[in-house]
């Protein structure tokens, strides 16, 4: 159980980062300002695939969406094409923009948290599309809403990347030293809390949508969407050391199990050379859109 100064400490960055503008990415704000200038292909459709490669703007959107959502609003927006259409694309634009940007917020003195920050950006959309491409496989009909809960499993590291560097290169630093810890133990020792926890704080203090809190609370676990959603991440978060990760065989038997599938099955679908299986190059973003 949290100690009271710990859950303080939760409370408190909680608080500041429902404060502050969250930022995105350089290269969002760039083809989104290219798609404002070209009226041509400003459509929902183009617009939603630029914000959809950014957990920050997704995340952005969502969160202002919920905010000044109607009382007559019958039901939750998750997509984000939805959100786009609800809100007007030109009111979207202007009400969420995209700025600040991540690379300013940092600054040339945070350069490694930078470099961590890309890398945790990378893996989520790498399991926002294995996610989507299971909920295909499974009919579910809800797959834009699984991709997005995929998407923003990771934001709460991602914004403290952005907001305490310092703190994740220290916990950066302890993991790589002594790879046996947990990194939730890690997490507390340094920040007093978990990032899940503070993951799980932000979703109900933003209020976002009741089912992309389920899909990203470890609790419902055990159904279909939270675990394919759960699944995906740990696949991109593994397999983001190499093919040669010691964690990945289970991970193949575990989506094997969640698609009806052997694991070689699974090995082949998410593009694992199985004769160069030890290969430790870097990840390729999964071809479902």
């Amino acid at each position: 159980m949290m100690s009271e100064q710990n859950n303080k400490k939760l409370n408190q960055w909680v608080e500041n980062l429902t404060k502050v503008e969250i930022p995105v990415l350089k290269q969002t704000a760039r083809k989104l300002s290219a798609l404002v200038e070209d009226i041509e292909n400003q459509t929902p459709r183009s617009i939603a695939q630029v914000i959809k490669s950014d957990p920050l703007m997704v995340v952005k959107l969502m969160r202002h969406l919920q905010a000044y959502k109607h009382r007559g609003q019958e039901h939750e927006i998750v997509e984000v094409e939805q959100a786009l259409l609800m809100l007007g694309l030109e009111n979207a634009l202007k009400k969420v923009p995209a700025k600040p940007v991540v690379e300013d917020v940092l600054g040339r003195e945070h350069m490694p948290a930078l470099v961590h920050l890309l890398k945790v950006t990378q893996r989520a959309k790498i399991a926002s599309n294995y996610a989507f491409d299971w909920a295909v496989r499974l009919h579910d009909l809800h797959y834009e809403e699984v991709r997005i809960a995929a998407l923003l499993r990771d934001i709460a590291e991602i914004l403290m990347w952005c907001f305490s560097p310092k703190a994740m290169l220290t916990i950066k630093t302890i993991q790589t030293e002594d790879k046996t810890l947990r990194s939730h133990h890690v997490q507390e020792k340094v920040l007093g809390f978990a990032l899940h926890e503070l993951q799980l704080a932000l979703a109900i203090k933003w209020k976002l949508p009741e089912l992309l809190i389920r899909l990203i609370d470890a609790e419902y676990s055990s159904e279909q969407r939270v675990r394919n959603v759960c699944l995906a991440v740990n696949l991109a978060r593994h397999s983001a050391n190499g093919w040669g990760d010691a964690a990945l065989p289970d991970d193949y038997a575990d989506i094997a199990d969640l698609l009806h599938l052997k694991p070689e099955e699974v090995m082949t679908i998410v593009g694992v050379d199985i004769n160069n299986s030890d290969d430790s190059g870097g990840q390729e973003i999964p071809r479902a859109q």
